[in-house]
């Protein structure tokens, strides 16, 4: 017997239907499909649309398709984790939310925002649980309505982002799969490059907030490039060497959907061949928390038992981190 790790077990995501495509965006904002394109990648990104609709809804089908596909009861979970940026409210929880949707009434659940490494400071939050023998089956949710917070007006904001949210059921193994290690950062110094100004504490909701516009995220796009085009890298090349892998050894890469270039530069420095990077920035733009599960989901089916994945993210804040995993399960 090996060592008891946490090993995902299943996936399933959510995108919501509405489509913005970068030719629509080129009537709200002074911005053109080249220029989109040739900066980020991006072509199209899905929007939640309706009425108080927020994260919770994307995250609770994305839930609820999860234990359908498991074969998974609702109330055998233990613990709900979710990653995000955009809760539905300051509390409760939208974990809390999303249990009570999806009928985890055995579950305990709180969020973790580590912008866009939430997802990944998640998963190893969740793993440490399992690995400890207190928890046997615990759920990590990664998802974020990015639309509730940019402004459509500002084109250097509006043309990355969009909505969507992921799943997966994390369980004990001790057949040598699972969460191997994990190398997770931060520095504060990095918030004033990007961050949402009003909201917090700090500076409450008003009337004044809102009319100028503090409640959307502000962004100083070279400043955040730079240092995610580092971090990212030095991240998964120093996962890659403590675990002594070499680039044939890592069957996928699965990078933070932030922006192609920074996707490419992360690729490079590991040596990973373009045809083992997971990359689908293209249609969804930069879910926050949903980039990392939503690529999962869609490459569910080429996964196999034993392969060697290595996950890597960088988040405002800033926040930045790896996370190398073997894949538990050959998908039906």
């Amino acid at each position: 017997m090996q060592k008891v790790r946490a090993a995902i077990k299943g996936i399933h995501g959510y995108v919501p239907d509405y489509i913005l495509t970068n030719a629509e965006l080129e009537k709200m904002v002074d911005t053109t499909d080249e220029w989109i394109i040739s900066r980020t990648g991006i072509k199209e990104r899905r929007i939640l649309k309706g009425e108080g609709k927020g994260t919770s809804d994307m995250g609770a089908e994305a839930v609820k398709g999860l234990l359908s596909k498991t074969n998974t009861n609702p109330l055998d979970i233990e613990l709900i984790i979710v990653a995000t940026t955009t809760p539905d409210m300051q509390f409760p929880a939208t974990a809390n939310i999303i249990g009570d949707k999806c009928g985890l009434k055995n579950a305990f659940g709180y969020d973790i925002n580590a912008a866009c490494s939430g997802f990944i400071y998640s998963l190893t939050t969740a793993a440490r649980m399992i690995e400890s023998g207190a928890l046997k089956k615990v759920i990590v949710v990664g998802g974020d309505k990015m639309s509730s917070i940019i402004d459509y007006s500002d084109r250097q904001t509006c043309v990355i982002f969009g909505d969507g949210a992921g799943a997966v059921l994390l369980e004990a193994d001790d057949s040598g799969v699972g969460i191997i290690d994990a190398v997770l950062q931060s520095d504060g110094s990095g918030r004033v490059h990007l961050h949402q100004k009003a909201g917090g504490s700090a500076m409450p909701a008003t009337a004044e907030t809102v009319e100028k516009k503090l409640h959307y995220v502000y962004q100083e796009g070279q400043a955040v490039f730079k240092f995610a085009v580092t971090k990212m890298a030095d991240a998964a090349e120093e996962i890659m060497k403590r675990n002594n892998l070499h680039s044939d050894d890592v069957a996928w890469l699965v990078p933070h959907q932030a922006n192609k270039r920074i996707i490419d530069a992360t690729a490079r420095r590991m040596g990973v061949d373009d045809s083992k990077v997971m990359i689908n920035i293209d249609r969804y733009g930069n879910t926050t928390n949903g980039t990392i599960p939503l690529c999962l989901w869609e490459w569910e089916k080429k996964l196999h038992k034993g392969d060697n994945i290595v996950l890597a993210a960088f988040g405002g804040g800033f926040t930045w981190g790896a996370v190398y995993l073997k894949w538990a399960y050959d998908s039906k």
